[in-house]
C-alpha cells in the first residue's frame, strides 16, 4: 500500500490509497483477465518503467490484493494473480471500463489495444438484457484474436479463435462507433470497418450485445 494518503475516513479516499497510483489498476484489468508472469504484464503494458511495474506489484501485494505463486517444475516461473480482495474489483473495473468507452474517440498514435484489453472490452460493454439465443462471435484486431460466447445474460470471453463460430468479425480499426452507434452495422460494413464471415444479421445482432 502506497504511503500517501488523503487523511479522510472514507471508502472512496481508502479505495484510491490502494489503487489510485498510476498503473495500478490497469495491472489489475490484465489480471481479472488472468494470472500473469511479470513478462507478460510488461508485454501488456509496454510503456511501464519496469521500477514502477515491481513497485506496484508490491504495494498490491502488501495491500492484500494480489499474491504470486511458484509455477510447478519444470517452468518454475513466479506467477501474479488476483486474491479474492483483488478480484471483488473485477465490477468496478469494468463499470469504470464502460465509463471511459465513451471518451475513446480515435485510436492514437502508440495505443495499442492486446488480448487482455479487447477481452475486458467485451466483459464491458456486454448488455445482458439484450440477449437470447446462444452465439459465438470471433473478434479479430490485427493478430489479436479473442472469442465471446453469449449465452441468454451470460457472457464467456476467451482470447484464440472459436471452434465453430457463429460469427467472425475482422476489425480493421477500432469498434467503438459501431458499439456506440455512430455507424449502424451496415455502413460499417460499407465502410470497410469491419469485415465479416457469417450472417450480416449477426452483426447487427453482435452491435446489440455489446453496447457503449
Amino acid at each position: 500500500m502506497t504511503a500517501k494518503t488523503y487523511g479522510q475516513y472514507c471508502g472512496v479516499a481508502r479505495a484510491l490509497e490502494l489503487v489510485g497510483e498510476r498503473w495500478a489498476l490497469l495491472v489489475i484489468r490484465n489480471l481479472l483477465v488472468g494470472p500473469k508472469r511479470y513478462t507478460d504484464l510488461k508485454n501488456g503494458l509496454p510503456k511501464i518503467p519496469t521500477n514502477v511495474l515491481a513497485t506496484r506489484l508490491k504495494e498490491l501485494e502488501a495491500a492484500g490484493l494480489v499474491s504470486r505463486r511458484i509455477e510447478p517444475s519444470p517452468s518454475r516461473a513466479i506467477v501474479y494473480e488476483l486474491t479474492p480482495y483483488g478480484a471483488a474489483l473485477d465490477t468496478v473495473v469494468l463499470e469504470l471500463g464502460r465509463w471511459g468507452a465513451r471518451s475513446l474517440g480515435e485510436l492514437r498514435p502508440g495505443e495499442i489495444a492486446d488480448t487482455d484489453v479487447l477481452v475486458m472490452a467485451l466483459r464491458s460493454t456486454f448488455q445482458p438484457a439484450a440477449s437470447t439465443a446462444k452465439a459465438t462471435y470471433e473478434v479479430r484486431f490485427g493478430e489479436v484474436v479473442v472469442h465471446a460466447v453469449v449465452e441468454r445474460d451470460e457472457l464467456h470471453v476467451q482470447a484464440g479463435a472459436a471452434e465453430k463460430p457463429t460469427l467472425v468479425i475482422e476489425a480493421f480499426g477500432p469498434l467503438t462507433p459501431l458499439l456506440d452507434g455512430t455507424v449502424t452495422p451496415a455502413e460499417a460494413l460499407a465502410d470497410g470497418l469491419v469485415g465479416i464471415n457469417g450472417p450480416k444479421s449477426e452483426l447487427t445482432r453482435f452491435s446489440q450485445l455489446f453496447r457503449i
